[in-house]
């Protein structure tokens, strides 16, 4: 276990690994360490492990060789053993020279481990299992300072320049295939949405829902904001989310006067992708959604409350987010006093909402 705050990769490096088994958000913010990665070495393959169900948001990435992703296998214990025995000599058989473990989870470790790459390299970190760090080669002790905002980009940007690795941007950006284009056409044309044919007929997406309730704000509020925008714009809303969020993005679309459409389920990651590259603007909490349209080049207005937009919302002029007036905010708690509860986006009105909203689509 070699623990510096700098270290000199060997030559010849021909076949890299990086692990990213974060969510969805953690998987878009990883892409300016891929492109790095890549032009340091332009003759390098370079590959990524991605939890399952992620790698499809990377399919049309030029810098990426292969995708992989962990899988939880289902069947018998034996056919479940038999399938992981697989999967770890698929990886084993690529002869990675370099992998680079973007996450402090023991996950992301034992997988560095097996692939028997030489050089296996993460940040060090001290409260984790003892076995986490010596699962590495080479490990990075790079203190963390709350209060400098590093930003979502930076918490693998710094990793790779451990190793001397330089980035030109800390921006992400995603590639969306013409293949999965057509299809978030055909997904949009299927509700009536005719986003190349009638462009004056304008929409935008929103997605309320987070995997954390306590960064989720009334439905009734975002209810209101959909039939402000059609009243005040005549400005469509196309709800997304996940295939689980379904049935209630369905209760807020119920609940509007204003003209809304359902697609929440009704995409893969890509097509989600293609759908808000579409949109003329991205509205929605803090989640995964926001950071997906901002890699896309859509606008985006993201709300915060208890976690810290100076950390984690997308950078640029055309994003924008909407804060609870409040002392406590960001308090980095799931909830006031840990009840899953957030009193801050609870009292928070429709009207900062709006201002921001009519912000954006006046500068458009």
């Amino acid at each position: 276990m070699n623990i510096r705050r700098q270290h000199t990769l060997p030559e010849n490096i021909k076949n890299i690994l990086i692990i990213q088994l974060g969510d969805i958000g953690d998987v878009v913010w990883t892409t300016p360490t891929l492109w790095a990665v890549k032009e340091a070495y332009p003759e390098a393959r370079l590959s990524i492990l991605l939890r399952e169900g992620n790698g499809s948001l990377l399919e049309a990435d030029p810098s990426i060789y292969k995708t992989y992703e962990v899988k939880k296998y289902t069947g018998s214990f034996l056919v479940k053993a038999i399938r992981q025995i697989g999967f770890i000599r698929e990886l084993r058989q690529e002869h990675f020279d370099l992998v680079f473990d973007l996450r402090s989870d023991e996950r992301g470790a034992f997988m560095s481990f097996i692939t028997g790459a030489p050089v296996r390299a993460a940040l060090y970190y001290r409260d984790v299992p003892f076995y986490r760090n010596r699962l590495f080669t080479h490990l990075l002790e790079s203190p963390f300072l709350k209060e400098s905002f590093l930003g979502a980009a930076e918490q693998s940007l710094r990793i790779i320049r451990g190793f001397g690795i330089e980035a030109k941007t800390n921006v992400p950006k995603l590639w969306v295939s013409d293949e999965t284009m057509h299809r978030a056409e055909k997904i949009l044309e299927g509700e009536g949405i005719h986003p190349l044919t009638d462009p004056s007929d304008p929409w935008v997406t929103l997605n309320p829902f987070s995997r954390w309730p306590y960064k989720e704000w009334d439905i009734k509020k975002w209810a209101q904001i959909i039939d402000w925008l059609w009243k005040e714009y005549k400005i469509a809303t196309v709800v997304v989310g996940a295939a689980t969020e379904h049935e209630r993005a369905g209760k807020i679309v119920q609940a509007c006067s204003g003209k809304s459409y359902n697609l929440a389920g009704k995409t893969s990651l890509a097509e989600l992708a293609g759908v808000l590259s579409l949109s003329r603007l991205h509205i929605g909490v803090d989640s995964a959604a926001p950071h997906i349209a901002a890699a896309v080049g859509t606008p985006t207005i993201t709300l915060y409350g208890p976690s810290d937009w100076r950390d984690w919302a997308p950078v640029g002029d055309r994003h924008r987010v909407v804060v609870p007036d409040m002392d406590c905010v960001p308090c980095h708690k799931k909830g006031c006093n840990g009840n899953g509860r957030s009193e801050c986006l609870e009292t928070l009105g429709i009207e900062p909402m709006q201002t921001v909203i009519r912000e954006v689509l006046k500068s458009a």
